[in-house]
């Protein structure tokens, strides 16, 4: 995973989180995106004989945190997280809201303010290598719950990332995808493209693979907290035709949370 300015590496941390690895080989800048934990950090960096420049947070969970101190602490790393959760985010330095823009390097990206999981929760844009951070606000074919946010918040933030380019790669947190397949497929059972992905994604959690990142255009035709316009899934959760699409993404959320 390698574009022209940053190279992407996956580091699976506890059970199910991913941290990710972002290397901006021009100037050896290397950032760890949601450290949950340390080791597995140290792991990956020591295979590639790296010093850690950066630690980036999307929001302020312990899952995207945890590593946070012990990391500043032996690599002396500036800690970049999101304005809005500043006083909950371990050793930050640089706070960024919405429009925010950030160098690691050559390699620049935006902030966009996606709460709705938390109320600080942001997204991480690279327009260069087609690549968004969306921590636990977008997962690959579901969104994380809103724990501290609303329906209308979240379908706000949401619609930011549907706006992204379509090749552009969704880096989650969270391996939820063959999970989130079957949630999805219960709610949209004749989309036809999501039955085949569904089919795929069991296939490599089978062999042990990892499914994500994702394409942003593949989540826009199959993830249901992307498509709360859908007829089919509205019909099927019992939304009417008059509802906005901020109760339509509450009625889909409360139906994952008691798939």
């Amino acid at each position: 995973m390698a574009s022209s300015t940053l190279e992407i590496e996956r580091v699976p941390c506890l059970s199910d989180n991913y941290a990710w690895l972002l290397v901006e080989p021009s100037t050896n800048t290397v950032a760890i995106v949601d450290p949950s934990e340390a080791d597995p950090v140290e792991e990956a960096l020591r295979a590639r004989n790296l010093k850690l420049t950066h630690i980036i947070n999307t929001h302020h969970h312990w899952d995207h945190t945890g590593g946070n101190l012990e990391l500043k602490e032996r690599h002396g790393a500036t800690v970049v997280g999101p304005a809005a959760d500043r006083d909950r985010i371990p050793g930050i330095d640089v706070a960024l809201g919405q429009g925010d823009r950030y160098k690691l390097g050559a390699a620049e990206f935006e902030t966009l303010d996606t709460p709705g999981h938390t109320r600080g929760h942001v997204t991480y844009y690279f327009p260069d290598a087609k690549a968004a951070f969306t921590g636990d606000t977008l997962f690959s074919l579901g969104c994380g719950r809103f724990f501290e946010g609303t329906p209308a918040q979240m379908q706000i933030s949401l619609s930011k990332i549907a706006k992204l380019p379509a090749d552009t790669r969704i880096f989650c947190g969270h391996e939820y995808t063959a999970s989130n397949a079957k949630f999805a497929a219960s709610v949209d059972p004749d989309n036809e493209f999501l039955l085949e992905w569904k089919r795929k994604i069991e296939q490599a959690r089978a062999a042990g693979k990892a499914t994500v990142p994702s394409l942003l255009g593949d989540e826009l035709q199959a993830n249901p907290f992307l498509r709360p316009d859908s007829a089919a899934i509205r019909q099927a959760l019992g939304v009417p035709p008059s509802a906005s699409n901020d109760e339509a993404l509450g009625a889909i959320r409360k139906a994952k949370d008691s798939f």
